[in-house]
């Protein structure tokens, strides 16, 4: 069966986004219906049989399309994964791609903040620079692929401050900003934030391939 907007096929109205966190996934929807996108959105729970993919790339570029790629082929539905981390300018992007996992243990945010702060507790304001990227991809179950990405932009803080947001929102500071990430409301800084400037950079991809 064809869609009536252009002759692709119907399945490719799903759209499956590679995470089980339902704010992300909300995210997304929201981005996606502000462009006047017609997609069904999903995240992987939707398909519950399907592993999670071990991310072997060494960019977040490559790990997204791992996760995009696997799970358009286990779906049969074009996929959206995004990769993302903290780069540190004097560590020279470090701990970029191991963020998630700096002090050992995937997802033990205290330990990955503490060993930053720790490793930098020496450097001065001035060379402090850091940001957060993120590569998000889709992928056809065809091969087809593409990516995009966002940057937020800032410094580093000597010590956390704030309780919203994860990881490493408490010590980074936007440019601009006099507040960390962590003490930004959620909308200011889904406004500002990389994985928001992906996302949006990716409406215009969905409806190129989507139709």
């Amino acid at each position: 069966m064809e869609s009536p907007t252009g002759g692709r096929p119907a399945a490719h109205r799903r759209l499956v986004l590679a995470t089980r966190n339902n704010g992300k996934i909300a995210e997304l929807r929201a981005i996606l219906d502000a462009a006047d996108l017609d997609v069904e959105l999903v995240g992987a729970d939707a398909y519950p049989d399907v592993p999670d993919v071990k991310e072997t790339g060494v960019t977040f570029a490559e790990n997204a399309l791992l996760k995009a790629h696997a799970l358009a082929q286990a779906t049969g539905h074009p996929a959206v994964a995004d990769d993302s981390g903290l780069c540190v300018a004097v560590l020279g992007g470090a701990p970029g791609i191991f963020s998630a996992r700096w002090a050992g243990r995937h997802g033990d945010d205290q330990a990955n903040l503490d060993l930053l702060l720790a490793q930098l507790s020496d450097i001065a304001d001035e060379h402090r620079a850091a940001h957060f990227a993120c590569a998000a991809a889709l992928a056809l179950p065809d091969g087809t692929e593409r990516v995009v990405e966002g940057t937020l932009d800032g410094t580093l803080r000597h010590t956390p401050a704030g309780t919203g947001g994860f990881g490493y929102d408490p010590i980074l500071q936007p440019e601009g900003e006099t507040r960390t990430c962590a003490e930004l409301t959620p909308a200011e800084k889904n406004a500002i934030s990389h994985r928001g400037k992906a996302f949006r950079a990716l409406a215009p991809v969905v409806r190129e391939l989507l139709g």
